[in-house]
């Protein structure tokens, strides 16, 4: 009886904890532009296939791909690079208007195929944002102006085929212009020599070829995976058209740790996503302010208390597929961004000195950040790459001047700091770039990096299959004729029966 009356008050303190705290049920829903598997259903998809009977559903655990192969789990593992943006930016509360231009700060050296982007402090983190209904409008105009610069001048990806497309609603198809010369020389400078002269003389089904079909496009096109929003943090992924196909298992966890340690104005939204057979994991944070001595170790708890609190919900296990995990630190590749405010443990004074030498390696001596993680308090075996930019906090509005700088009394006098941070876990990520923007919006500065990301294909699925988007695996529930599922059937269990012998003679060794 006691017993369910404390779980009868915990019922209700939970609750009412959510009440207070404004904290909705779904809060893992997330947007996306398509359809992604988010939780395998063991049931079959193909619920039927053709005439009268003649055929049989062999479920997706048991699909043709696992009942024709021999070789599953013995052939070697095929991988793909392919590269991901990432950027981190504080906009201070700032909503944006449709002619502020984002495509310089998305713009890099070489086209990514992936792009993480996550901002802080899309709203005011006042009490209405807070406490009040979320206020989706600017996280509505970011999406708008991204996917306008990710899908307006494109540039040619590195390993791109592009997709056929064809306008139904035009008859006769308009020509596109030809491709000039001076196209045909920065595309030279794009692919190299060799390869631009490969292409040109012997594959007609290269990117060059396409140039003036009036039936393809040169664009690759970029779709939202998923978009997130937890008070004034907003978390997105885009990804390439062609590559949409190979997403699945996607989550999305938000952790606060705001006031009274729940609220959303501080805290994380971690996405989870497979794509093929690799699990990536971007965790967008914006951890506890302040620069007084001991706020370090604020943040560090931050850092702790989402590790430990993100949580993604579990699949069922498919024979075949990976289980996703359930944890942030359970993934192959891992990237934390956004505003961690760590500061520099010095004065102003002192920092306005070395301010004026530009002498970024004397001020990253005195980051927090850095001296918690070599401390060994924080981040154990994360990875940063080399900062060789100016401190991102804090700007006067519209202006190049740090608040440091400048004695007006409306304004906190801020040390400057690398408060917006990229840092990565996991095998299979080379960092390409690592740098800041320059836009005046906000009084931080974005940051961005650039990575190589190696991804894992499925066992028999090559390179060509990836890039091509008019090859497909088998990954769904197969029809096979009758009597033809059972001799399957009969010789996949066979098989399997024959090898037992082996490991059951071991299992009686070690039974002894």
């Amino acid at each position: 009886m006691k017993t369910e009356s404390i779980q009868h008050s915990k019922g209700s303190w939970s609750k009412m904890k959510r009440k207070l705290l404004n904290l909705k049920k779904g809060a893992d829903g997330f947007h996306s532009d398509f359809s992604v598997n988010v939780t395998p259903d063991r049931s079959e998809r193909r619920k039927s296939c053709s005439d009268d009977g003649r055929y049989a559903v062999v479920p997706e655990e048991l699909s043709e791909e696992w009942l024709t192969n021999d070789d599953i789990g013995r052939s070697r593992q095929e991988k793909v690079d392919l590269s991901m943006f990432v950027g981190t930016w504080n906009v201070g509360g700032n909503c944006p208007n449709k002619d502020l231009d984002v495509k310089d700060w998305l713009k890099t050296s070489s086209p990514a195929d992936i792009y993480v982007i996550g901002f802080q402090e899309i709203v005011p983190l006042n009490a209405g944002n807070v406490l009040g209904a979320e206020n989706k409008s600017p996280a509505v105009k970011w999406l708008s102006l991204i996917h306008e610069a990710l899908n307006t001048n494109p540039q040619l990806p590195h390993n791109y085929n592009p997709i056929p497309t064809v306008d139904h609603h035009q008859s006769t198809p308009t020509p596109k212009p030809r491709a000039s010369f001076s196209d045909l020389l920065s595309l030279e400078d794009e692919l190299g020599h060799e390869e631009f002269q490969r292409i040109f003389n012997n594959d007609v089904s290269s990117p060059l070829s396409e140039i003036n079909n009036p039936e393809t496009t040169l664009n690759p096109g970029f779709s939202l995976v998923a978009s997130k929003q937890m008070v004034g943090i907003f978390l997105c992924i885009f990804i390439r058209n062609d590559l949409r196909r190979y997403v699945s298992e996607l989550k999305v966890s938000c952790v606060g740790r705001g006031i009274m340690g729940y609220l959303g104005n501080k805290g994380s939204i971690s996405i989870s996503v497979t794509l093929h057979r690799t699990t990536f994991c971007f965790v967008c944070t914006h951890l506890a302010s302040g620069e007084k001595e001991g706020d370090e170790f604020k943040r560090n708890s931050d850092v702790t208390e989402i590790l430990k609190k993100t949580r993604f919900s579990r699949s069922f296990r498919t024979l075949g597929k990976l289980v996703p995990p359930g944890n942030i630190l359970g993934h192959e590749k891992i990237i934390w961004l956004g505003d961690l405010n760590y500061r520099l443990s010095s004065t102003s004074d002192d920092v306005h000195e070395i301010l004026q030498r530009n002498d970024w390696q004397a001020l990253l001596e005195k980051d927090q950040l850095k001296m918690e993680q070599k401390a060994g308090r924080i981040f154990k075996g994360w990875e940063e790459g080399e900062i060789c930019f100016a401190p991102t906090y804090k700007y006067v509005m519209n202006s190049d001047r740090y608040v440091a700088q400048t004695s007006t009394p409306k304004e906190k006098r801020r040390t400057p700091a690398w408060c917006d941070r990229i840092l990565w876990k996991g095998e299979g990520l080379k960092q390409m770039s690592y740098v800041r923007g320059e836009s005046k919006f906000s009084d931080h500065r974005p940051v961005n990096s650039l990575f190589s990301v190696q991804v894992n294909l499925p066992p028999n699925e090559n390179r060509d299959n990836f890039k091509d988007p008019n090859t497909r695996s088998s990954q769904l529930p197969v029809c096979v004729a009758k009597g033809q599922d059972q001799e399957l059937l009969i010789s996949k269990t066979t098989s399997c029966i024959e090898s037992t012998p082996r490991l059951l003679g071991d299992a009686k060794k070690f039974s002894k």
